[in-house]
């Protein structure tokens, strides 16, 4: 909502403009009236919106046309002020003012007006008649009033209506022509709706309209008061209640009443309160919650991150078969502008048999968006309502900013709880399927162009600890590896057994990159069901990694039958985790044995749990 109101008075002279805004201060007609005002700015705590307000006086005999121009620009709304007993000053409306208020005023974003009829005490008619065409003329004049300055008739109502012009306009909400709201205005709310629908049954049950009532405005409805509520909406649609809970046809029925009722604050604080802006659009401060990220830190989602996005996917599992179905993630994106995922995700995380999104997959995904891109998943969230659901301050606040990876270092222990392992190797070295494989997947799954991904993220158990690793395939351009080829955790070279010039590459590469770097590597015999030939290098691939002190090249292959192998994806893990030791305990046996103990184990445990909790639902 605007920090502030600015108020125009504009007329023909001697309607009384100056008088109007003299016995709003005073509390009486004044008995001498100067040619203007001065400018008057009422505070915030005597104001019905807690606002503070300016009010501004015009009068032609002491200011030029260039002063009146730049007024109408700096003003939020402007009342013309014509005199109730002289029709010349209610001709001069449309003839002079309303057109040069346009002419100075951009279309996208007209100024609300407002007509004031003054000296209403003179009359014993009310100039309503003549009015009523004009409003219904230009959209833009908000509303009317008959007001008197020398007997205080409607003079406090006059600046309220100004001041709610500005703060809840009618414009952006409401179509008077077709007594119905504007399509931008049922879009928000449909979202609003859909957010406070917890259990997504597409009905608002009386625990989620009272959550939805103590969210906007601080208070729960008592029974009888949600009641009244439904029995309104009952009385004017059929299907407006269902299983004693409001439709969404019912909610925007109600705030349709509210705006036909001039209550627009009711249905602005809703809106304002989900976030949205004057144009309905959602504030780039509600999307994009100010997050320091120091040099070296990482982003991940923290526990109640986790929480309330298991309970979006469990209110779209309709099925519950823990995964969702097309139709399933198209409704569950429905609260989004847009759709932000697309085909490639499909091949980024763990999938069933039908190709749909696991659960594990389906956190996976918000897991490397919070790593990669934290802007992008503080939108994310912002549409889905986790700072409104979980009663936060923002989305921020679903964030954990890991500590700088030097400390780690210095410190030998790690809190974080994903990693970040690149991979690299030649054009066809086998790249794009170990990332599949670590999805589960092997050469018989096909992938079209335009679908592939080049990430793959999924758990791994580290002594029995969850872990995230995030695999990122690099394009093998040896001229250019850029910062972000370099970042990450874990390196892994890979190079094909059967193709003698693969395995220069990965030396190349290990030796103008990775030499001197702290960061752990790997060698991968890719292709490992194939003939091994000799490569075209001065050191064999095992030669290599004993001059350079690295672990001997681990054979892997996606050409099998069933799901391909995964320990080495734990061995990648443990050495991002623990990079210390890369040089030295890594290379014994017995410690690969203790870190990948026990992780078949407990990723079949993490998806039992889950589905035990769903039965328990």
């Amino acid at each position: 909502m605007r920090k502030d109101v600015r108020i125009l008075l504009v007329g023909e002279p001697k309607v009384g403009k100056t008088s109007l805004i003299m016995s709003l201060v005073s509390e009486e007609f004044p008995d001498e009236v100067p040619l203007r005002a001065e400018e008057i700015t009422i505070p915030a705590d005597v104001t019905p919106e807690r606002v503070p307000t300016h009010i501004v006086d015009y009068s032609e005999a002491e200011q030029s046309d260039e002063q009146l121009y730049q007024e109408i620009s700096k003003a939020n709304v402007i009342c013309i002020v014509y005199s109730v007993n002289n029709k010349k000053s209610i001709e001069k409306v449309t003839s002079h003012w309303i057109p040069l208020i346009n002419d100075r005023t951009d279309k996208d974003s007209r100024v609300p007006l407002i007509l004031v009829g003054n000296k209403s005490d003179l009359v014993e008619h009310s100039s309503m008649e003549t009015i009523l065409p004009i409003m219904n003329q230009y959209q833009d004049i908000e509303t009317c009033v008959e007001c008197s300055a020398k007997n205080l008739k409607n003079i406090s109502e006059l600046f309220y209506y100004a001041q709610k012009a500005v703060l809840h306009p009618t414009g952006p909400l409401y179509c008077p022509e077709e007594k119905e709201m504007k399509p931008s205005c049922i879009k928000s709310l449909t979202r609003i709706f859909k957010v406070s629908d917890l259990d997504n049954d597409g009905i608002l049950n009386d625990n989620e309209l009272n959550f939805f009532q103590r969210t906007c405005f601080n208070t729960p409805l008592a029974p009888q008061a949600l009641e009244d509520v439904k029995n309104v909406v009952r009385r004017n649609m059929t299907d407006g209640v269902k299983d004693n809970g409001l439709t969404l046809k019912g909610f925007l029925f109600l705030h349709t009443l509210f705006i036909q009722r001039g209550r627009h604050e009711t249905t602005w604080t809703v809106l304002r309160r989900f976030g949205y802006d004057d144009d309905l659009e959602l504030t780039q401060d509600y999307l994009f919650p100010l997050i320091k990220i120091p040099p070296d830190c990482t982003t991940e989602l923290n526990h109640n991150a986790y929480l309330f996005l298991q309970s979006v996917f469990d209110k779209h599992d309709k099925d519950r078969d823990c995964a969702l179905s097309p139709e399933e993630v198209k409704d569950l994106f429905k609260v989004f502008p847009y759709m932000p995922w697309g085909p490639d995700v499909n091949n980024t995380v763990c999938t069933n048999d039908q190709g749909w999104i696991t659960y594990q997959g389906y956190l996976s995904q918000w897991t490397l968006t919070t790593y990669l891109d934290v802007q992008r998943s503080l939108e994310y969230l912002g549409y889905l309502g986790y700072s409104i659901i979980y009663e936060q301050e923002s989305q921020a606040a679903a964030m954990t900013v890991t500590r700088n990876k030097r400390i780690d270092l210095q410190k030998k222990q790690t809190q974080r709880s994903v990693f970040r392992c690149n991979i690299l190797g030649s054009r066809g070295s086998g790249k794009s399927g170990f990332l599949q494989a670590f999805l589960g997947r092997n050469l018989q799954r096909k992938i079209r162009e335009d679908h592939k991904s080049f990430y793959a993220i999924s758990t791994t158990y580290v002594y029995g600890q969850e872990k995230y690793l995030l695999l990122h395939e690099v394009m093998p351009d040896f001229d250019f590896l850029s910062e972000a080829d370099l970042a990450c955790d874990v390196v892994c070279l890979v190079y094909d057994i059967n193709n003698p010039r693969s395995f220069e590459y990965c030396a190349k590469v290990y030796k103008q990159y990775f030499i001197d770097s702290k960061t752990p590597c790997m060698l991968i015999a890719g292709k490992s069901d194939l003939h091994e030939v000799r490569q075209h290098c001065s050191l064999s691939p095992l030669e290599f990694c004993r001059k350079h002190k690295l672990h001997p090249p681990q054979p892997f292959t996606c050409n099998t039958t069933e799901a391909p192998n995964k320990d080495i994806y734990t061995r990648l893990t443990t050495m991002a985790m623990y990079p210390h030791m890369a040089q030295a305990d890594l290379k014994n046996s017995t410690f690969w044995l203790r870190a990948s103990v026990g992780a078949t184990v407990f990723a079949v445990l993490g998806f039992a749990m889950y589905r035990a909790l769903l039965k328990q639902r």
